[in-house]
Parts: C-alpha cells; sequence; structure tokens
C-alpha cells in the first residue's frame, strides 16, 4: 500500500473549540449559518491543534532518540530552517528562519531532529525571544555539547496587519552557550556560516 499521511484530531476538543468559534464568527457580525461559513469553525478548530501541536512533543525525546556516539568536534550548522508559529498576544502567525549550531562532545545528533526540535516548539502560542532560547536549551541539556548557538529572524503579523503595520520589519534573536558564548571567534564563525550564501 503507498505512503498515506492520517491526520487524527481529539474530538472531545474539536466539538468544544467549533462552538467557541461559531460564537466568535456570530461576534464579530458574521452569520455562521452562511454557507460560505458553514465549515469554518470545524476548519478552524483543526488548524488550532494542527498550529499548536507543540505541546503534546517531547523536543528532548526526539533528538535522544538519534543521538550517536562520534568523536567529531566541529561545528555543526543546520541553517535556513522553516518556522511557523502564533504570537501568544495577539494569536497571530509569525514565521521565519531558525539557524541552529552545536559543537559535539562525544555525541552527535541525527540532523534532521533539529528541525523537528525547532517545529515542537514552534508549534505552541509564543515569543520569539522565548522560542530562540527553548531550541537552545533543549538541545544543550539533551546533546551537553561543547556549545549551541540559534539566530532566528522572523516576520510578526502582530506588527505587519494591524498595530504599527510596518510591513518591511524583521525581528532577529539569538541565544549562545557554552564555546559560543565564551569565544568571539567561534561565535563569529557561525555568524559567518549563517549568513554567507552557498554558491
Amino acid at each position: 500500500m503507498a505512503y498515506k499521511k492520517i491526520e487524527e484530531y481529539d474530538s472531545a476538543v474539536t466539538k468544544s473549540l467549533m462552538e467557541s468559534y461559531e460564537k466568535v464568527l456570530s461576534d464579530i457580525g458574521e452569520d455562521p449559518k452562511r454557507e460560505g461559513l458553514l465549515k469554518t469553525p470545524e476548519r478552524v478548530a483543526k488548524a488550532m491543534q494542527f498550529l499548536t501541536q507543540g505541546y503534546d512533543a517531547d523536543p528532548a525525546a526526539i533528538l535522544r532518540s538519534a543521538m550517536f556516539a562520534e568523536q567529531y568536534s566541529q561545528m555543526v550548522v543546520v541553517k535556513g530552517i522553516e518556522l511557523y508559529s502564533m504570537c501568544e498576544h495577539h494569536m497571530l502567525p509569525f514565521f521565519g528562519k531558525a539557524h541552529v549550531a552545536y559543537i559535539p562532545n562525544g555525541h552527535v545528533v541525527g540532523l534532521s531532529k533539529i528541525p523537528r526540535v525547532v517545529d515542537v516548539f514552534a508549534r505552541r502560542l509564543q515569543v520569539q525571544e522565548r522560542l530562540t532560547n527553548e531550541i537552545k536549551d533543549c538541545i544543550q541539556e539533551t546533546l551537553n555539547p561543547l556549545g549551541v548557538a540559534v539566530v532566528i529572524e522572523a516576520q510578526h503579523l502582530c506588527m505587519q496587519m494591524r498595530g504599527v503595520e510596518k510591513q518591511n520589519s524583521v525581528t532577529l534573536t539569538s541565544a549562545f552557550t557554552g564555546s559560543f558564548m565564551k569565544d568571539e571567534k567561534t561565535r563569529k564563525e557561525f555568524i559567518t556560516l549563517v549568513t554567507q550564501k552557498i554558491s
């Protein structure tokens, strides 16, 4: 049988959210019974569960599932990791890229696990500053590397489509541990690697 993706949703949560979003539609002056909106509460209820699925995942367990003993002690960088999250203040999306590096200390991790860790923390209501620290702390505490570096660049719709309405603004956050914090040369190498284009 060919690969088949199956999405599962908690029926009780879906029902509760549907009722809430039906009320939201009414409260903003819409008619929930209008043809175009008949299935909107269900769609949004499922979308919210998808967008916040990170609460049900253990990012440390994801890393531990693919840790390998390896005597490699140079920088490992995974750059340009796409991320999508929601601002906890207005529940509007913010999106961009994460750049993550670590210096192994006896163990490396499967490369796909780092983007998965980013996704777990991003799929929660967030602020970018906390998201940056959570990714850093999870990798540091689980792998115990010589250092971790995380940089996130993101655009926030709560700034772009409401409030100050600055469509071209980009927010940068960074967090470092170990060698990246103590050694300026190491930190500069990381910044160079994540900012240069690969030909």
